[in-house]
C-alpha cells in the first residue's frame, strides 16, 4: 500500500476572492490528482452568514475531516501530489480578524499538521460578488493578504506568491509547485 509520506500536500491560503478554488482546481487537473474544495463554502451556504466564533471551530472540523478523506484516497490511489484549498492558517486569521480570538484545537492543528508547500495568491484579480464574500473593499484583501504572508515568511514550509489573470495565473502556479517540490 503506498505511504502518505509520499504524497505531496500544496494548500493556497489567503483572502477571498483571490483564485483559490480556481487554482487549486487547475493544478489538480493539470497534475492528474484531486484537490480538498474548501468546507466553510458547504458550511455557510447550507448554514448562512450569520455565523459564531464557535462555527469556526466546526468549520475548521469539517476541513480537516475533507483533507484527511481525500489525502486517504489519494495515497491509496498511488498519486503523488493532492492541492487543498484551506487550511487552519485560513481558519486562523479568520478567528483573529473577525472576533480577535482563534481557539486553541486551531493552533494546535497547525502545530500537528505538515504540509509541502504553500502558495498565495496576490490580490491582483478584480474582487468578485459571491453570496459568501465579505470585504468588497481593497483595503481589507490587501490587510488579509500581508497577515496571510507574514505567517508564511515566519514558517519553515516553502511557499510563493501568485499572480496573473487567467491562464498566466494558473501557468505561475504551476511554474511555482514545480519549483516549490524540487
Amino acid at each position: 500500500m503506498p505511504s502518505s509520506q509520499n504524497l505531496k500536500k500544496i494548500v493556497v491560503v489567503g483572502p477571498e476572492s483571490t483564485g483559490k478554488s480556481s487554482i487549486c482546481e487547475g493544478l489538480a487537473a493539470h497534475f492528474h490528482s484531486r484537490w480538498v474544495p474548501e468546507y466553510a463554502r458547504e458550511y455557510l451556504l447550507r448554514h448562512g452568514m450569520d455565523y459564531s466564533y464557535e462555527d469556526l471551530l466546526t468549520i475548521a472540523r469539517g476541513q480537516l475531516a475533507l483533507e484527511d478523506e481525500a489525502v486517504a484516497a489519494a495515497t491509496a490511489s498511488g498519486e503523488s501530489r493532492i492541492f487543498i484549498d484551506t487550511d487552519m492558517y485560513v481558519m486562523k486569521v479568520w478567528g483573529e480578524f473577525v472576533f480577535g480570538r482563534c481557539d486553541s484545537w486551531i493552533l494546535d492543528r497547525i502545530n500537528e499538521r505538515r504540509y509541502d508547500a504553500y502558495l498565495l495568491p496576490r490580490t491582483d484579480l478584480p474582487w468578485v460578488r459571491d453570496e459568501l464574500r465579505e470585504y468588497p473593499d481593497l483595503l481589507s484583501c490587501e490587510k488579509l493578504f500581508h497577515i496571510y504572508r507574514d505567517i508564511l515568511i515566519n514558517q519553515s514550509t516553502p511557499w510563493a506568491e501568485i499572480g496573473g489573470q487567467g491562464q498566466q495565473r494558473l501557468e505561475n502556479a504551476i511554474a511555482a509547485v514545480g519549483g516549490l517540490l524540487q
